[in-house]
């Protein structure tokens, strides 16, 4: 099969974040089912003009290619409805792997939803509701591990880290580990917003091998409920990642854990501070059980939880339900869009009006990116699946802020 990605090559497209996770771990698992795997960068703002070029690029990108799939990680509003739209009439099939369904299914996931062939979800919630809201293109899957990045485990006398966290400082995960230094656990942190900054993507099995015990925290940061805060809590990649590279992971509880690992054998869990503290020094006091852990963890990965077997019956259902792409694609529906994307001058008065007194507050970079967030939280809960059409005003007023 000839198969498209679309996602970014670096995490949040910035280069500066190091190489994101789709596309290490994504590709790789693609190429060793035996397809004929390329790539178009989605995320990077820093690659077309505005919203207009970036989906031009991709149909241009497709009519060049002539793939027999495409398959996506949707962000947000930078693949439009309308673009979507002109793939399915044209008869090519659209996989997307959604990610933190969990929160993102009422703001984004049922909008944009209908205009794929299928939609991956790692989460049980949303399928449930999808099931309610009568979308049946929803299909339950997980996050897994890349069957190209597998280690054995190494013993405890031979690794390097006693505790380690790979990944991105936000919300409470600096907290948590200042704590934890502070009760006597030193944690050795790599990633975005750490002082040793992001690590290279081929570095990480390594660090997760090396490491007595690999941390991985449940939140998504900060969410909403309607006007309510709460933190997501969700299975993140990290739980396969680690015991597929032979780490021993210990990781906040989350639901439906137990479905994929047994816990207290295969892997460890913790549910506070307090949990995490002792739960980690008994584990690094019984190096024969940490090392019987990681084994394990790693056997189980490697039998049920890899990439090549999770995309293969999600790739099979797509065979089967698509029809002979017509070939150039028909852009009628499309170029229509693109007029509809234009800002006028009272869009970009708007624009100035909601940036300014945001860039007064927190400075030019992120007060810019917060009167997005506010438009956009507005946007979604008033116009809804508008929001991602190309007229949708978030995406028309910010392009480099999204």
């Amino acid at each position: 099969m000839n198969i498209l990605c679309v996602f970014g090559r670096h995490n949040y497209g910035d280069p500066s974040r190091g190489e994101g996770y789709e596309y290490s771990n994504f590709l790789p698992a693609l190429r060793a089912l035996g397809h004929d795997v390329h790539h178009f960068e989605s995320w990077d703002r820093t690659a077309q003009a505005d919203f207009a070029a970036l989906n031009t690029a991709l149909l241009d990108r497709i009519d060049a290619l002539r793939p027999d799939l495409v398959f996506c990680v949707l962000m947000g509003y930078e693949i439009w409805s309308e673009t979507l739209q002109t793939l399915r009439d044209a008869g090519l099939p659209v996989l997307n792997w959604g990610t933190d369904d969990s929160w993102k299914y009422s703001q984004f996931s049922r909008f944009v939803a209908p205009e794929v062939s299928l939609w991956a979800t790692t989460s049980h919630d949303t399928v449930d509701a999808a099931r309610a809201d009568g979308l049946a293109m929803f299909r339950l899957s997980q996050w897994a591990a890349s069957g190209t990045r597998t280690r054995e485990p190494l013993a405890s006398a031979d690794c390097e880290h006693d505790v380690s966290f790979i990944g991105s400082a936000y919300g409470n995960r600096g907290r948590w580990v200042e704590r934890l230094r502070q009760r006597g656990l030193p944690v050795a942190c790599f990633g975005q917003g750490w002082p040793s900054g992001p690590v290279a993507a081929e570095r990480i099995p390594e660090l997760y091998r090396s490491s007595r015990i690999s941390l991985n925290f449940g939140d998504s940061g900060l969410q909403w409920r309607g006007f309510r805060p709460y933190r997501s809590r969700q299975i993140k990649a990290r739980v396969f990642e680690v015991p597929a590279a032979g780490g021993c992971l210990m990781t906040e509880v989350a639901d439906r854990l137990d479905a994929y690992y047994a816990c207290g054998s295969e892997i460890e869990t913790f549910t506070d501070e307090s949990d995490l503290v002792e739960r980690a020094r008994a584990l690094l006091a019984d190096p024969a059980r940490r090392d019987a852990m990681a084994w394990a963890g790693y056997r189980r990965t490697m039998a049920e939880h890899l990439y090549e077997r999770r995309f293969q019956p999600l790739l099979d259902e797509c065979a089967g339900t698509s029809r002979t792409a017509v070939w150039p694609i028909d852009r009628t529906r499309f170029l229509r869009a693109v007029a509809g994307h234009r800002s006028g001058l009272a869009l970009r008065a708007l624009r100035g009006l909601m940036v300014r007194p945001m860039q007064w507050l927190w400075g030019e970079r992120r007060g810019e990116r917060a009167a997005r967030r506010l438009l956009f939280e507005l946007s979604w809960r008033l116009c809804g699946a508008a929001t991602y059409r190309a007229a949708g005003l978030p995406g028309r007023l910010f392009y480099r802020a999204s």
